[in-house]
């Protein structure tokens, strides 16, 4: 791979978490490696979930 081919892949990772693209996926990680057997949140229920734990908590926030 050449070396303008990696640094666009980075970009596009970098961007990619710095926008959330990728927290469903690591969500799906993480409860099979720490909940296995047990229901996984679709990816609906998943936003829904983490959108209202942000508005009861907002001091993860900037504003």
């Amino acid at each position: 791979m050449g070396r303008a081919a990696e640094l666009a892949r980075q970009a596009r990772w970098y961007w990619s978490s710095l926008m959330g693209d990728n927290h469903y996926a690591r969500y799906l990680e993480h409860h099979g490696r720490t909940h296995p057997g047990e229901p996984v949140l679709t990816e609906r229920e998943y936003w829904k979930a983490r959108h209202h734990a942000a508005d009861r908590n907002p001091q993860g926030r900037c504003c």
